[in-house]
């Protein structure tokens, strides 16, 4: 019974994606008609196993899809298909990989097949700018420009935005999960769960996205100093040691513009469990790089009448009113 409560959460979950996707300015992406079962049938239809090389998992890309497993995958158009998009998504400590082949499209004529090293939703990068280790301009990899046939992401989330005019055009591609010892940037696939991130005496920042409204648990931290019980403060305090851990929520993917509900770090005091109420909830981690920095939380989904007495709290009002 809880697995198939997790399947249909996963399916709600896709539907709600696709439904942002399809309300966004992106030039990629343009309205399909995707009927309601078409997308439940997505996480259904596909292996929960990985399978050796000589019983790979093949199946047809959709022109709106979404890719959680390993396989080898393709798309001919029956007819001109300008904003399509597949979303590839692993577990938190995987990357992912894209070999693409069997190119037949007319660049000239305005084809492409780009892969992005993250995901696009409603013009929003996730990671953000600030957090990727490249700038934007090179995570985008077109194959109509690029000697490079694969691609690895930085993180558990890819996409391929394809377009072509002619039907008859088409491409496959290869997707493999590779292990990932010290993730990074995050999109959680759950609606509940536990997480520890770790960032290895490096000056970076980390986000961990939940595309739900959730509550938070801050269980345990060593960011920047010892190992201690977490505390928190809503003031900017916490920046200027360097070493911090933010809860953020709003409407979109782009941790840089969502909003801070509070800060974690040693210096102040406060609770840890926090409700966002909003479409999407993050946590961030600023890393000095000055030693290794460690924070573990638990999220769970918020139910309706969670969400219905927070849009009463002026601290998160802010998430039903952008």
């Amino acid at each position: 019974m809880r697995a198939m409560e997790r399947t249909f959460r996963e399916q709600l979950f896709f539907l709600a994606l696709c439904a942002c996707v399809l309300k966004g300015d992106s030039r990629h992406i343009e309205n399909n008609e995707i009927s309601k079962d078409e997308l439940f049938s997505f996480f259904d239809s596909e292996p929960k196993r990985e399978t050796p090389e000589e019983f790979m998992y093949r199946r047809p890309l959709r022109c709106l899809d979404m890719v959680a497993v390993e396989g080898r995958f393709s798309f001919t158009a029956d007819s001109p298909q300008l904003g399509c998009a597949t979303f590839l998504v692993a577990e938190p400590d995987q990357l992912i990989s894209v070999h693409v082949e069997r190119v037949h499209i007319d660049c000239s004529g305005g084809d492409f097949v780009t892969v992005f090293d993250g995901w696009v939703m409603k013009g929003e990068k996730f990671p953000s700018s600030q957090d990727h280790p490249l700038p934007a301009s090179e995570r985008y990899v077109d194959f109509c420009d690029s000697p490079r046939s694969s691609v690895r992401s930085s993180q558990n989330v890819a996409m391929v935005f394809f377009r072509l005019h002619a039907a008859g055009s088409g491409f496959a591609l290869t997707v493999r999960k590779h292990a990932n010892p010290f993730p990074c940037n995050v999109i959680s696939r759950a609606m509940e769960g536990s997480y520890t991130m770790v960032i290895p005496q490096q000056r970076r920042n980390c986000s961990f996205s939940i595309i739900y409204p959730v509550e938070i648990d801050v269980s345990e931290f060593s960011v920047g100093h010892g190992s201690e019980h977490p505390k928190s403060s809503s003031s900017p305090g916490c920046a200027q040691s360097g070493d911090f851990v933010q809860l953020l929520g709003g409407s979109g993917i782009d941790t840089s513009k969502l909003l801070p509900i509070t800060d974690v770090c040693a210096s102040f005091g406060g609770p840890t469990r926090v409700k966002v109420g909003c479409d999407n909830a993050a946590v961030r981690m600023v890393s000095s790089g000055r030693s290794v920095s460690r924070v573990s939380f638990s999220y769970r989904l918020l139910q309706r009448p969670e969400l219905q007495s927070i849009k009463l709290n002026n601290v998160e009002d802010f998430c039903f009113r952008n």
